[in-house]
Formats: structure tokens, sequence, C-alpha cells
């Protein structure tokens, strides 16, 4: 958590009161003028397709007639199409929170497209009785649809809309930035004290505005009861008035750019200027009550749902005949789990890595042998409890899904599910939604920093990109052979997350496509033969690739020679500028590459590279080393780049960006040969 609140990313939002000269938005639904069609490019972002010129957003408590109170959320948002790269602006989708009999409904849509033709503003009013679609998500969410009529480049289009929710947990979060420019964002909030949330930003974006007030309102709850059956009267309505101090919210942030992403990052969204709520408490004058449960509790509640821990707790006697062909030479309990773990990979297919819980029952699974990552994980853990092997969920939430605030058991913040199992003292995490990944093993999606215990513990568990280690080797020889050409040899072993990777690029395109993309990116005009990949099979292990090669010389008065031969950098992978978030790469690295070259028959050396050593800073958290000597007709290099940690805050960013730059210029340089006189 620490790291978040260093670079800011995510804070639990503490609110200080800023007065500021306020500037309100002056603009007013349907008051477009041919003035407003000027500007054919913006200040903010000259690329831009399109720019937000407003965005405005509300939510408020009201009283209902339901014996309770509602959400009002509105919006109104007008935008100036550029040019048709914008146009999915045009096609608005809203979502709405549905549950058993309840929804939230969508209410009093307005939405307009204005064209400049012959200098007057023409409007094309949407039609909202014929014109709005609905679509079902799942069971709980649905979306209702529209599109802006008579969209073209040059257009502005200008839409907004009510949405009356019975779901107090479901207050409407905002987002000030998104993948097209904002003029002006602005959120407003009124929530009456008897009303407990938590607020959470993130995003490194200031507010332009931000203020409260309050004031003392009233709320009218209308209660209606009936009177039983013999009654004259059927229905007793009731009439209930709550006064309530009431705080409103003032946000603003003015000309707010887009946050690209870049390479490294694990989800923009992370870092996006955005806040949003959680219900934790009802308040007097309401029956004083806590919504936000402890993690053991939540935990403990889970286990015994029949979507979740319910399947694994039951007495599945179907998973004895399952377990049973495996327990056939089994040496013992790790033994035993290795075979239960691959065979649930093996013969399951993964549906859906974004799930929590099941859809299916884990009886059902194993005839449809294919399910979510949830099910496929809870099967895996039903498996090793009938073998006595104890084994609990672990609830994470993955690098795309974004950071968790681990403090608060918000459960819709977590989107996977893997297995965490303790045998003969050794805790081992196991993941088997992946057909190719080994024993103790996870994707590198799961390493998002924390997850958090299904179990009695509810403990937090570390997935830290930073304790992940990728170790490579390479060697090189060059030799000249007996015709005076010159010939080699190239061993490397790759880390482990490179080694999964290749093997799933050889199952989809074969060893053969491989080696033609290693011929081609070998620096150098180059055959090979004898290539060979070991433990290609064996999923725990890295894999051992080693190859000949004959390098083709056209035997010119001079050579130049690639001494990394493909092995380097080819390019910064750090392209901006600046960067306002951190830089996260999936792993920590330490690559080594070394290489043994006899000079070519017939030449001398004119030109080797220079040693360098060079440390980004007094910690060695990235070290880089250049070594190159030669003795007589032989001639080494030695090329080292190890990074300690994977993650690194804005401020390093530059520092980092230009020591990519030294690799990559350093591990271009090339050795050359100069033919004897």
């Amino acid at each position: 958590m620490k790291r978040k609140l260093l670079c800011s990313a995510l804070l639990l939002f503490v609110f200080v009161v800023q007065i500021s000269a306020q500037k309100k938005n002056e603009i007013k639904f349907g008051d477009v003028t041919a003035k407003d069609f000027d500007n054919k490019v913006y200040s903010i972002d000259s690329n831009a397709g399109a720019v937000i010129i407003s965005d405005i957003g509300s939510s408020k408590i009201e009283g209902n007639s339901k014996g309770w109170f509602s959400l009002v959320y509105k919006r109104h948002k007008r935008i100036h199409i550029l040019n048709k790269n914008s146009y999915d602006l045009s096609n608005v989708s809203i979502r709405l929170f549905s549950k058993d009999d309840d929804e939230e409904k969508l209410d009093k849509v307005r939405a307009v497209t204005y064209n400049l033709e012959n200098g007057n503003v023409v409007e094309s009013k949407l039609d909202v009785k014929q014109g709005i679609f609905k679509d079902k998500i799942d069971k709980n969410w649905v979306l209702k649809k529209f599109t802006m009529p008579n969209v073209k480049e040059g257009s502005i289009i200008e839409y907004e809309y009510t949405i009356v929710s019975d779901f107090l947990d479901h207050l409407q979060p905002w987002e000030f930035q998104g993948s097209y420019p904002r003029l002006w964002s602005e959120y407003n909030l009124f929530l009456p004290d008897f009303l407990g949330y938590v607020f959470l930003t993130q995003g490194y974006k200031k507010y332009d505005i931000e203020e409260t007030k309050s004031k003392f309102e009233s709320f009218e709850v209308i209660v209606t009861q009936g009177t039983g059956n013999s009654g004259f009267v059927p229905w007793v309505t009731n009439r209930y008035v709550i006064s309530s101090n009431v705080v409103q919210y003032h946000w603003v942030i003015k000309n707010v750019n887009v946050l690209k992403e870049e390479n490294f990052t694990s989800s923009i969204g992370n870092y996006i200027a955005k806040i949003e709520f959680q219900l934790t408490e009802y308040r007097a004058p309401l029956q004083e009550r806590k919504l936000i449960e402890s993690w053991p509790k939540l935990a403990a509640d889970m286990m015994k749902d029949e979507n979740f821990g319910q399947q694994i707790n039951a007495d599945n006697i179907w998973v004895k005949e399952i377990v049973e062909p495996l327990r056939k030479g089994s040496t013992g309990k790790m033994d035993m789990a290795k075979k239960i773990f691959a065979f649930v990979r093996d013969n399951f297919a993964c549906t859906d890595y974004n799930r929590k819980t099941i859809d299916q029952s884990l009886k059902s699974l194993i005839k449809s042998r294919k399910g979510n990552v949830a099910e496929l994980n809870l099967l895996l853990i039903a498996m090793l409890l009938q073998e006595d092997i104890k084994a609990s969920p672990v609830l994470l939430s993955t690098r795309s899904n974004g950071f968790v605030y681990p403090q608060f058991p918000l459960l819709q913040q977590y989107n996977y599910v893997v297995a965490k199992t303790n045998i003969d003292g050794q805790i081992v995490f196991l993941d088997a939604s992946e057909p190719l990944l080994g024993f103790n093993h996870l994707p590198l999606r799961c390493f998002n920093d924390e997850a958090r215990m299904i179990d009695e513990t509810a403990e937090v568990v570390a997935f830290k990109a930073d304790a992940l280690q990728e170790i490579k080797y390479s060697t090189v020889f060059v030799i000249n052979d007996e015709k005076g050409n010159m010939v080699g040899n190239m061993q490397k072993t790759p880390g482990y997350y490179e080694s999964f990777e290749l093997r799933k690029r050889i199952g989809d395109k074969g060893k053969e496509q491989l080696q033609k993309e290693m011929e081609r990116d070998f620096g150098t005009e180059v055959v090979i033969s004898n290539f060979a990949i070991d433990s290609l099979d064996q999923y725990d292990e890295v894999l051992g690739i080693h190859y000949d090669f004959d390098l083709i010389s056209k035997k010119e008065d001079i050579i130049y020679l690639d001494p990394m031969f493909g092995e380097g950098f080819k390019e910064n992978p750090f392209k901006a500028a600046e960067r306002v978030y951190p830089v996260e790469m999936p792993y920590a690295m330490d690559k080594t590459y070394n290489l043994h070259l006899e000079v070519p028959l017939g030449y001398v050396v004119d030109e080797l590279p220079k040693s360098i050593v060079v440390k980004l800073n007094e910690k060695s958290d990235v070290m880089f080393e250049y070594s190159v000597s030669q003795s007589n007709e032989n001639i080494s290099v030695r090329c080292r780049v190890h990074f300690k940690r994977a993650y690194f805050l804005p401020e390093e960013y530059k520092p980092l960006r230009d020591f990519f730059n030294l690799i990559v210029k350093k591990q271009a340089e090339q050795i050359v040969f100069k033919k004897k006189k």
C-alpha cells in the first residue's frame, strides 16, 4: 500500500475545504450558437478526434414512496465531434443495476445533435420513445443504449438524463478523465448526515474547485401499509419527515488531458482522475447499523455461499470418483497435489478469466469440461481437500482490473480466484486456468499487490511483481571452421515467464516458425541448424534453447559484426518524454549474455566497443554492465542488465528512460574487423 500512497495513485480521501474563486459553468442545454462551431482544433490536444466541452453530474438523496430513500443522479454532457475517428462517442450506453424485481430507472432523457448548415444551427433530436434500446448484460446489469442522430464531422452532440435508484450502495462514481480531453468536468454530491460513505479517490490531477457547504433539509418518506382483509380502507399511507444536515461536495477539474497508456502499465484505470463511493453505515435518526463487514466475517459468509465456498465444503461424493485413479503410484501429498493440479489444468478449458464466483455447479463443470477461472480453481481446491491436503481460495484483483483498497472488504473490487495450499509445511499457490502453467506458478496478471485469503484467517497475501526475478542466461561461441567461415553455437536459458510465452508461441505456430523468427532477429545474416528446445513439455521448468549457426560473410574489406546477435534491447520501451504515473514492469530481471569470438581469418580488429558499468542509483537497483576484452585472436563480451525491482515512481521515470537509452545505444555498437593487407 505504501507505493500507492507515494505515487498518489490510490488514496483514502480526506476532505480539506479549499475556498477558491468559483467560476460557474455557463453552458445550458440547447444553448448552442454558430460561434460554438468555430474551433476546428483545441489547444488542449491538437490531435484529438473530439473534445468534451462540458460534463456535469450530480447525485442526491431523496425520500421515496416505498418507505425508504432513493439516489437521484443527473448528467449533462456536451461534445464537439471533430472527425470521424470519434464517432464512437455518438453511441451512448448507460448501465443500470437490477436485483430481483427492482431496477434502476432511466428518466428524462434528452439528446440533440447540432450541425452548422449555411451559417445556421440545425438540430436533430433523438426520438426517446423509439430510439432507446435495452440489452441485458447479466442478472444484475442492463444497458440502455441510444445513438445520436445525424452525426457528422464537426457536429456538436449534447445529452442529459436522470437515473433514479433505490440501491443506496450504488452511489454513482465520477471520472474526471478519460479517453478524450475534457474542458470542464464537474461533480456535485449532496449527502445527508444519516448516511455514511467512504470516499475513494485517485489520480494525479488536482481539483481546480474543491469546496463543501452545508444546509439543513427535510426528507419526506411515504410508507403504505395494508390494514387486513376486513377493513373498508385497504391501505394506510403514513408520511414521515426526517430533518438532517446535508453536505454539498463540489469538485471541478478544468482542461483535463488524456492519460495515455504506455509500456509497463498494469492498468491505466488506476491513475485516471476518479472518485468512487462505498456505503458504510446508517446513522441516527435511522436505525444505526454498520454495513461494511470485517474481512473475517466476509470470508466466513463467502465460504457458506452456494456460489462459492459451499461448493467445496459439500460432501462431494463424485469428487472421490475423480481423485481415485490419480492415487495410483502416488508417493506422497506433494506428488498427489501435482497430479490433481495437472488433471484440472490439462482437462478443463477456461472460458472467463474475470470471475470470482461460479456460474455452474462443480458437478456440472465435470460434465462440460469448461468453466470460468473461479470454477476451475474451486474444483482444484475441492479435489485437494478430498485428499486431506489443506487448501483455501485466494481472492485477488488482476493487473488489468486495477488496484484494491485492502483495508475495506469491498468484494466488487476483486475479479479472480486462485488456490493456496500447505503441503508438508510448504506454501504453494496454484492456478489451473492456464494450460501451460507449471505447479507453484501464477500468471503474471495475478501479481497486483495485495490479495486476500478466504478462510478463517482472512489474511492478506502479497503478490508483488518486485518479488519475481526473471533470470536469463545466453552464451554464444563463434569460431572459424576449416574453410575460414565463421560458425557458431547459441545456448540460452530464458526465465520462467519468457519460457511460458515461448511455449505458447510454439503451440500456436510450431518450432519451425520460432526458428525462422530467431533467424530474422539474429542481427546479421545467418543460417540456423540443429535447432533444439529442452524441457518443452516440463511446464515446471525453464526452457533450454540451443542451435548451431553459420554466419553469412561476403569477405568484404570491412566487416561490421553485432556482438549481441539479436539478444539486446533494440529500442527503448519508454517513448514519452515524461510520465505522471509509475512504471510497473511485470517482474524484476537479470539478463546475462556472454560471447566468445574468434577474429575472422584474414582480418584484424579495427574497433571494439568500450567497457562500461552504469548504475541507476546508489542502491544499484538497476545495473548495466558491458565488458569487452581481447586476447590475441580471441574476443570476449559480457553484458548484464539487472533490475532488482519492477516498480518505479514517476520521479524515477526520466533517469530510467535515460538509462534505457544508454543500454539500447551501447548494445547497438558493433565490432569492426578490417582485412589484413
